[in-house]
């Protein structure tokens, strides 16, 4: 693949790879590109059809693994879009993602429209991949033609000290898990969490027994509430309210 065709005109801004370093209003508008990075990986090959897959809503998606995206990241040879909440987006991404948050919530004015249909496109969230798989399986659905999901997730990246942007990239999480029982009829669907003060969100698979368990890192108020959507009930509740028993309809 000839690495040119991924370069991004005009980014002059140095990465470095110490979390919190890079700090900005979180606002500001991104192409999907690493910045100019001093560091360039050797060349090597990656065979991209051995990566495992999964199915979101009837498109079969590649997860790559995070060693690969961050090689691809560091030779400016794959765009990154974030496929979680403007909220969590203004606090923390990944340095040059483009905010493209996962269906149903993908906005009109989606920066990846203007993508070319032919480039690599790598897609992340937090939870780790079903946000992420959502929305690289639209962009498949959509003619998009070298698609893939971190598998490993945004928080992954965050571990391992690459390269974040945001208002907020140093502030401490907390990780809550939030188990709920669905039918098992409905065995591969998606249940959602959504923030209802701010535009934040997570997914989890609904497993072949009914279960699932939403997964947040989180660092804001306590007092928050939240949505769980699951295919065939809603519940509300605070955090603690939420992780104190297992959500049934």
């Amino acid at each position: 693949m000839n690495r040119r065709q991924f370069l991004a005109a005009g980014s002059t801004a140095s990465v470095t790879a110490v979390v919190g370093c890079l700090g900005g209003d979180g606002g500001t508008e991104s192409d999907g590109y690493a910045p100019t990075s001093e560091s360039d990986p050797e060349e090597r090959s990656i065979d991209t059809s051995s990566y495992d897959t999964q199915t979101f809503d009837g498109v079969e998606v590649p997860l790559a693994p995070i060693d690969d995206v961050y090689y691809w990241y560091q030779r400016q040879e794959a765009r990154v879009a974030d496929a979680r909440g403007a909220d969590q987006y203004e606090k923390a991404h990944i340095a040059g993602a483009a905010l493209s948050t996962a269906p149903p919530y993908t906005p009109n004015d989606d920066p990846v429209a203007d993508w070319s249909k032919d480039q690599r496109i790598v897609t992340y969230c937090g939870c780790p991949h079903h946000l992420s798989g959502l929305r690289a399986g639209k962009l498949i659905d959509n003619g998009y033609e070298n698609v893939y999901a971190l598998d490993e997730g945004f928080n992954a990246w965050v571990d391992r000290g690459y390269p974040l942007e945001g208002a907020k990239v140093s502030e401490k999480r907390t990780t809550y898990e939030i188990r709920g029982q669905a039918d098992a009829t409905d065995a591969g669907e998606m249940v959602m969490l959504t923030q209802l003060d701010a535009d934040r969100a997570e997914a989890a698979p609904i497993a072949d027994d009914g279960s699932y368990t939403l997964q947040l890192h989180y660092a804001g108020s306590t007092d928050s509430r939240f949505r769980v959507t699951a295919p065939d009930y809603t519940v509300e509740g605070s955090l603690e309210e939420l992780t104190s028993n297992t959500l049934t309809a």
